[in-house]
């Protein structure tokens, strides 16, 4: 993959987070993004417009791995806070 001929392929940035980025995640359909972070957050965002859709609480320490479910209805996140969560967000 190079860069494409023309023009820059920088798209966006998404900001929201307050501390470092862990983990990023594609829906299976492209529309959507998660992310997880060193906040304690999970972030989801619309691959599109780069807009904030939702904000996942719950986690106590770093969120650092998170996907969506095969069927885009859910996101699951892992903490080292010792826990899975697993989160609605049709």
């Amino acid at each position: 993959v190079g860069k494409p001929q023309g023009r820059d392929p920088f798209l966006d940035t998404l900001s929201g987070h307050t501390l470092a980025v862990t983990s990023l995640a594609f829906s299976r359909d492209g529309t959507c993004i998660v992310s997880g972070s060193k906040d304690k957050l999970a972030k989801i965002w619309n691959a599109a417009t780069g807009a904030e859709v939702h904000t996942l609480t719950g986690h106590s320490a770093t969120v650092y791995w998170v996907a969506f479910s095969p069927d885009g209805k859910r996101v699951v996140s892992a903490s080292w806070d010792g826990f899975v969560k697993i989160w609605d967000v049709e």
